[in-house]
């Protein structure tokens, strides 16, 4: 009887041995194979290597399945993934980090719930190149858009409950020196957008401006539920217009001098 349990006492501890094993060092390629399939093929890791909790992979971004648009991000993406106890339960702690892009990692924390999972960032100063987004398909490809993007948050949470997204803090984007094959003023110019959350977390306001340039844009918008909804126009400035006239013809619908640009 004594024997008998032994046994029956080993095995159950080789189960949880290779259970404990899988769980340390599953391999990145889970990790590839998870983020491909949650975004529709869009985002996607390639070349991965090391573990789930640590590892590296080339960063590709696609117009998704059935799409020839593709692009890639320069020296890749280098993640550290760890348990973590985070506003009062437990989480996931990832430190995020892009050799050509971040200076510092990104830190974020994810705390899924049954009722409730959101994602908290901290604050971030980060710059990304703008040739990035034409691997997104429609309209980016069309663009094919030159220049640096500048991201920064002093902090931003995104919670998802009941099939609604509720956001705290803010975001800005500088798009700096910006350019597009579609017309031959370069660069067309600089453009900051603003998103800032409203108190009760399921609205969020939109602002875009002009920081210099030949093309002029501005508009605003809300952000309500996980969807946007925007409204701003685009222009040319004085001496521009003739140059400017095929880019303003695809990017909004012509109301005379404005191409207007509705979302939502």
């Amino acid at each position: 009887m004594a024997a008998t349990t032994v046994r029956r006492l080993a095995f159950v501890a080789a189960v949880l041995g290779l259970l404990l094993a899988l769980l340390l060092f599953a391999p990145a390629r889970w990790l590839a194979a998870a983020l491909g399939q949650a975004s529709g093929g869009q985002v996607q890791l390639v070349n991965a290597r090391g573990s789930v909790w640590t590892g590296q992979a080339d960063l590709l971004l696609t117009g998704g399945e059935g799409s020839r648009t593709r692009s890639a991000l320069p020296e890749g993406l280098r993640w550290r993934l760890r348990p973590a106890w985070h506003d009062g339960g437990p989480a996931l702690a990832l430190a995020l980090q892009a050799p050509c892009c971040t200076p510092q990692p990104l830190n974020m924390h994810l705390r899924p719930g049954l009722s409730e999972t959101a994602l908290d960032i901290a604050g971030f100063d980060s710059r990304w190149p703008a040739e990035l987004l034409a691997g997104l398909g429609t309209p980016w490809n069309t663009l094919r858009l030159q220049g640096t993007l500048a991201l920064r948050s002093d902090g931003f949470r995104v919670a998802l409950a009941s099939g609604r997204a509720r956001l705290q803090g803010g975001l800005d984007i500088d798009a700096l020196d910006v350019a597009s094959r579609l017309s031959s003023i370069r660069p067309l110019g600089s453009y900051r957008a603003t998103l800032r959350a409203e108190a009760d977390g399921d609205t969020a306001r939109l602002d875009v401006q002009t920081l210099s340039g030949a093309l002029l844009l501005q508009g605003n918008g809300q952000w309500v539920g996980g969807r946007l909804r925007f409204a701003g126009d685009a222009q040319a400035a004085p001496g521009n217009e003739e140059a400017l006239a095929n880019l303003l013809n695809i990017v909004g619908r012509r109301q005379g001098a404005r191409s207007v640009i509705t979302i939502g």
